[in-house]
């Protein structure tokens, strides 16, 4: 059950890297230093006060050139890799005591793979608000996505059952949406 828990926080975290890359590495060394999450050998380093200094400027410089015109777009860009190596990262962090094999292939297809949807997704619509509106709605949509991803980080740490299905539901309804789009209908045939 423990492998199983890890895999689901793992995931719920992984989504929330899709959204900020930082915010769930800053919520993992919190959690890790307040004794609310425990870290698997070889990441202890994640839940000490460097790394925490180190998530929490990088969240502030994160969050703050995503407020930027334009520039946000470039940091769409630049950050989709980044948030899949990320999505990694923090599955394997707290993917617990299994074969390496095991644990780099989850977080390699699980973390990855969700934070990599999850972004794919954020581009999509920061794309769709500057070319609707002229990037004018782009504020709105960069807070929703760090609301979205401090939410989905701290329910990944104390409730990552209720993350889990949160996560499944918003992906669900991110593909219905997508499918009922003329231009993905005529990818599909």
């Amino acid at each position: 059950m423990e492998t199983a828990l890890g895999l689901i926080i793992g995931i719920g975290l992984s989504a929330a890297c899709g959204l900020r890359i930082f915010v769930p590495m800053l919520g993992v060394s919190i959690a890790a230093l307040t004794g609310h999450l425990t870290l698997f050998p070889g990441f202890e380093w994640m839940g000490t006060w460097p790394a925490l200094i180190a998530f929490a400027t990088a969240t502030v410089l994160e969050v703050a050139t995503y407020y930027i015109p334009w520039v946000d777009n470039v940091m769409d860009a630049l950050t989709t890799p980044a948030a899949v190596a990320a999505g990694i990262i923090v599955t394997a962090s707290v993917f617990g005591d299994v074969s390496p094999f095991l644990k780099w292939s989850m977080a390699i297809v699980a973390g990855g793979g969700v934070a990599a949807i999850v972004q794919g997704g954020t581009v999509a619509l920061r794309a769709g608000s500057t070319g609707t509106t002229g990037g004018m709605a782009n504020p709105l949509v960069s807070t929703l996505e760090l609301v979205g991803a401090i939410l989905v980080t701290v329910l990944a740490i104390l409730l990552p059952i209720l993350c889990l299905v949160v996560v499944v539901w918003i992906g669900y309804k991110m593909i219905r949406k997508m499918t009922k789009s003329p231009f993905i209908r005529g990818l599909l045939g």
